[in-house]
């Protein structure tokens, strides 16, 4: 156990016990719970996801100057999605939701692990692989069937004429999804748990800071130490899949 700045730094064993029945709880997931699963995230290999730069594949400008190289690194990614299975940290959520009355999750992730794994209602505040979302119209489809996934463009059935599908997901530069809904379930928590975050990507890593402004207990899990590190009142650091359980089954003590 360490400290660094106003926090506290635990590894395994070392486990500090709050009783989170009967308390407001959100939960917030990064990239760190999925590639566990075996999902590969942006920041594998310097930044790079098969090659490509995050401008090159995840950004409006980069749809618009080559969409076939857009949707077919995100068909890769929506096919790989049938490749993964949850890991015991999305079934530890699950469980924490399970037992918790006020209980919010929310995921920067854009695969279905955290449902696969028992989550019931969950805020993907950078979309979904599986819905596409119509040009022209902004309304999404669920197409996961074998002839959505392959590399030829999806067409929508909301239009007389089909229109052109895009993946519906929030890229650099675009609006996250559901804020409203997340900034009133963050200013209103008594306990605010970040799993598997880098705390690169805003506004999701300045929410810790919301939380703190409003008395919340502040905790962390990840592999590493993120940039933001400093923002936690309390850090467990190692993989989530191994810390997690323990975690919810001491939060969950009666």
């Amino acid at each position: 156990m360490t400290g660094i700045q106003n926090c506290i730094v635990f590894e395994p064993p070392f486990v500090v016990t709050h009783i989170m029945r009967g308390k407001n709880v959100v939960v917030l997931t990064g990239a760190g719970v999925s590639a566990e699963s075996g999902v590969k995230t942006f920041r594998d290999n310097d930044g790079l996801w098969e090659n490509h730069r995050i401008e090159d594949v995840a950004t409006p400008q980069a749809w618009q100057a080559d969409p076939k190289l857009v949707w077919k690194f995100y068909q890769a990614r929506r096919r790989q999605m049938n490749e993964v299975e949850p890991n015991s940290a999305h079934v530890a959520i699950a469980k924490l939701e399970s037992e918790l009355d006020n209980f919010t999750l929310v995921t920067q992730n854009v695969d279905d692990l955290h449902e696969r794994g028992g989550s019931s209602l969950v805020i993907h505040m950078h979309g979904r692989l599986q819905t596409l979302r119509c040009e022209k119209t902004e309304q999404t489809e669920h197409r996961m069937a074998d002839d959505d996934l392959n590399d030829d463009y999806a067409y929508c059935n909301c239009c007389v004429n089909a229109h052109r599908m895009r993946p519906d997901i929030v890229w650099f530069g675009e609006m996250p999804m559901e804020m409203e809904e997340i900034y009133e379930s963050v200013e209103s928590c008594d306990f605010f748990i970040v799993v598997g975050s880098s705390g690169h990507v805003y506004p999701a890593a300045g929410m810790v800071n919301v939380a703190k402004s409003v008395g919340a207990h502040t905790i962390l899990v990840n592999y590493e130490m993120p940039i933001n590190g400093s923002d936690f009142d309390e850090i467990h650091l190692g993989k989530a899949g191994e810390i997690l359980p323990k975690l919810v089954e001491d939060w969950l003590m009666r």
